[in-house]
């Protein structure tokens, strides 16, 4: 699968009594749907996914898949502390057509994690994984940092694609493209322009004609309908190396003139099109225009994102059009004097 662009990390919506608000979640995939944005990240950290329960993680996933555009990469959060239970996720995933898995360290028995331990879960998770798997590199909530020399290791690994370095290292994003070049190059599926082919795409897509039948049709022998069928998309292959994606706004320029293949953003989720200038001007090879949108967004993204965590952002997409609403306990919402000064930090970058 082709990761490249910029992909939002998407809030769960909460009701007032903390239950998922799945309709909130189907507006927002809506939208994000219709921006510019490369693809979307479910029951990642933004999601809140280590707060929810397996059915309800499911049932994201779900209702997901069925509310966004079938362009878009879809790509699963699926991390849990057992092999067992981190391939079991993906297996939903697959069943509803995701295209990649998100997959961090496990962390409880982060003191008997040995490096042969670490390795030992992710390959056994890219052994038994139906989707390709992107690993997830983020010290800050998991406590246990990915060396890059483990991630060159698992870089050879034919169903490990990549990974998402929610660092902000500059350093390290260049570390970990150098030490990657040499991994299993692979074919992948594009489109003409060279944008990703997601499994959805390739999907029989079938148009059902009305579903009611008067007796006056039926009398006239007209009341047959059949299906049309969509014609086949046009597409052509690829070969890729192992992706690096940051996972930082503040870095996603610097990352991608290290090497980085696009970002997935906490910042997406509410300013996809702020996010999204900063890759298509340094794809235009515009670096003055793409630094310009970089400093636009990196003061805000360091307080929202990195200081307020998931009740800034949720308040963030508030404020530009999306839900975001509550955050589930025991995280707690902003005081009153953060609201007013996420509002001016976002007051010129609003959807």
């Amino acid at each position: 699968m082709l990761m490249e662009g910029i992909f939002a990390a998407v809030p769960t919506p909460f009701y007032p009594d903390e239950k998922v608000y799945y309709r909130k979640l189907e507006a927002n995939l809506a939208r994000y749907s219709r921006s510019l944005l490369s693809g979307v990240l479910l029951l990642g950290s933004t999601g809140e996914a280590p707060l929810l329960d397996d059915q309800e993680s499911i049932e994201v996933l779900r209702v997901a898949a069925e509310s966004t555009a079938p362009e878009k990469v879809l790509i699963a959060g699926v991390g849990r502390e057992s092999v067992k239970a981190t391939v079991a996720l993906a297996e939903a995933a697959a069943r509803f057509h995701y295209d990649v898995v998100l997959v961090r360290p496990p962390s409880y028995y982060a003191g008997q994690l040995s490096s042969a331990a670490v390795l030992h879960y992710f390959r056994s998770v890219a052994d038994h994984s139906p989707l390709p798997v992107l690993l997830y590199n983020i010290p800050k909530c998991v406590p246990y940092a990915i060396p890059v020399e483990m991630v060159a290791e698992l870089a050879q690994h034919p169903n490990i694609l990549g990974i998402k370095d929610s660092t902000g290292d500059i350093e390290r994003i260049d570390s970990l493209v150098k030490a990657t070049l040499t991994a299993p190059r692979r074919t992948v599926v594009v489109t003409p322009v060279f944008e990703a082919v997601t499994s959805r795409m390739l999907k029989p897509q079938q148009e059902s004609g009305s579903s009611f039948v008067s007796a006056v049709d039926l009398a006239e022998g007209s009341g047959i309908t059949t299906a049309a069928i969509a014609p086949p998309i046009k597409t052509r292959t690829k070969d890729i190396g192992f992706q690096v994606l940051c996972g930082s706004g503040s870095a996603i320029l610097a990352s991608l003139q290290k090497g980085a293949s696009g970002g997935i953003l906490a910042f997406g989720a509410f300013a996809p099109q702020a996010s999204y200038e900063i890759y298509q001007a340094w794809k235009d090879h515009d670096l003055m225009l793409a630094e310009e949108k970089q400093v636009r967004i990196a003061s805000a993204n360091q307080r929202i994102v990195g200081s307020m965590g998931i009740a800034g952002v949720k308040y963030s997409c508030d404020l530009n059009g999306f839900y975001g609403g509550r955050t589930r306990s025991p995280l707690i919402g902003l005081t009153s004097q953060e609201k007013t000064e996420v509002e001016g930090l976002l007051a010129e970058t609003r959807n």
